[in-house]
């Protein structure tokens, strides 16, 4: 994999709204990854695409106030910006995905001339937004116009994923997050061989030619194997704080992943740093906090 020495990372992929019950959340998983950098001081660049319409509006206004850059960000006239209806069960939440977002139909031609200007150093793509084969054929435009290191983050959302795209974006990938039940999924799909999930990610990692898998699992913290087929695990962090809900906790550890990827961290200190970020979102409302001051005691922790 090449080296990563600037902090431009490109975000392919959906630019939603969150609807719960009593409100309404911009997000997307590189809505919310991206949020994050921005905040940690690093250069996240969107691409994706909102409707002309009052939620696309708010959206980008959104963008704006966050002092991100809005560049990558395409406008459709035929089709609403992203919706999710967010239902909450417990202490999870289930997602009712809507069809024919503006999301679904990012225009290649514009994505290219993007990443060629921007020159990142890190491409990050998710599975959901490759559902629309003109989305996905931007995606791949993007491949074909950048070298730099790709990150995918599995986010798997019944029913818009299918063994093609998985495969897809596995054969595109250079690092691959995803959530132990996720990697279950991948275990029923591909039927790599082995008797537990370090094995089967193992030979998915030979298999598609990935340099790492992360695997995230929730209050149980998280494990990274590599190519070379060392485990590096870290527990879950108990707290004494209540969850509020899980929403957006692992685009939350994907961004400092991606920041300990960045500042060259070591594996383990960019694991435990990542889990302590997730799990102090877990005891806020929403994937994103309300004040950037949220993210200061880490910065400074981080410094040291």
């Amino acid at each position: 994999m090449a080296s990563i020495k600037s902090e431009t990372i490109i975000l392919f992929g959906e630019v939603l709204v969150d609807i719960f019950d009593d409100r309404k959340v911009f997000g997307g998983a590189p809505f919310n990854v991206a949020r994050h950098l921005q905040a940690f001081g690093l250069h996240p660049v969107l691409i994706s695409r909102i409707g002309n319409d009052e939620l696309g509006c708010e959206l980008l206004a959104q963008i704006k106030d966050a002092n991100m850059d809005d560049c990558g960000i395409q406008r459709d006239n035929l089709h609403p910006t992203g919706q999710v209806m967010v239902h909450m069960e417990g202490r999870g939440h289930r997602f009712e995905i809507l069809p024919e977002q503006a999301y679904d139909f990012i225009h290649a031609g514009m994505s290219h001339r993007i990443s060629s200007a921007m020159c990142p150093q890190l491409i990050y793509f998710g599975t959901l937004a490759q559902r629309s084969s003109i989305s996905a054929h931007a995606l791949v435009t993007l491949f074909d116009s950048n070298k730099a290191p790709r990150l995918l983050d599995i986010n798997l959302r019944k029913p818009w994923y299918d063994t093609h795209t998985i495969k897809h974006s596995l054969i595109h990938a250079d690092l691959v997050k995803i959530n132990q039940e996720e990697l279950d999924v991948l275990a029923l799909l591909f039927r790599p061989p082995g008797i537990n999930r370090v094995q089967k990610a193992a030979a998915l990692i030979k298999h598609f030619d990935l340099d790492s898998m992360l695997v995230t699992c929730g209050e149980d913290g998280a494990w990274q194997l590599g190519k070379d087929n060392k485990v590096t695990n870290i527990n879950g962090l108990v707290s004494s704080r209540p969850v509020v809900d899980t929403v957006g906790a692992g685009d939350g550890f994907a961004s400092v992943y991606i920041l300990g990827l960045l500042r060259g961290w070591p594996i383990m200190l960019t694991l435990s740093r990542a889990n302590a970020f997730a799990a102090a979102l877990c005891e806020i409302r929403g994937a994103i906090p309300d004040s950037s001051d949220f993210y200061g005691p880490f910065i400074a922790d981080w410094k040291t």
